[in-house]
């Protein structure tokens, strides 16, 4: 059985491959939106572990039994732009499940304890993006409580 956890600084050696999945999956379903600088990993292998150090942020990882890594989640408050009511909220920047791993409850498992963890900080709402593609994701967002808010549209110029 999958347990979720938080994250520690050692996780992340073994959280960037699954990091080089999710941006690589994005960027080849809408390049234009989702293309990562070259130096994305080691922009992450210097932010996970701030994340996992700070407490006004959520990040978690799904263990397996024999302790490898099944997925992970990293979230953030973030400030709202000052003409709303809400002062900040939390944002989950990234999720991702191994291919082995889906179908399995694991990504709900991660959901469900970062809303855990952003209602233990304080924040009353919590938001994210998925791509136009992932249907799916939004299927387990939905179960989970998540609802529609925003639909971003993108024209490039250049």
């Amino acid at each position: 059985m999958v347990i979720v956890r938080a994250a520690t600084a050692e996780d992340v050696p073994n959280v960037l491959p699954m990091v080089r999945q999710i941006t690589a999956l994005h960027e080849r379903h809408d390049p234009e939106r989702f293309r990562v600088l070259p130096d994305v990993l080691d922009r992450y292998a210097s932010w996970l572990p701030q994340r996992a150090a700070d407490a006004r942020s959520v990040f978690l990882v799904a263990q397996r039994p024999d302790a490898t890594l099944a997925g992970f989640t990293v979230g953030t408050i973030e400030p709202e732009v000052p003409i709303f009511w809400i002062p900040e909220c939390g944002w989950i920047h990234d999720i991702w499940v191994e291919p082995l791993d889906r179908k399995h409850g694991v990504a709900r498992l991660l959901i469900d304890a970062a809303i855990d963890r952003f209602k233990a900080i304080g924040v009353a709402q919590m938001r994210l993006h998925t791509g136009a593609f992932n249907d799916a994701a939004r299927e387990v967002f939905a179960k989970a409580g998540f609802r529609t808010s925003v639909v971003e549209m993108l024209r490039m110029l250049k």
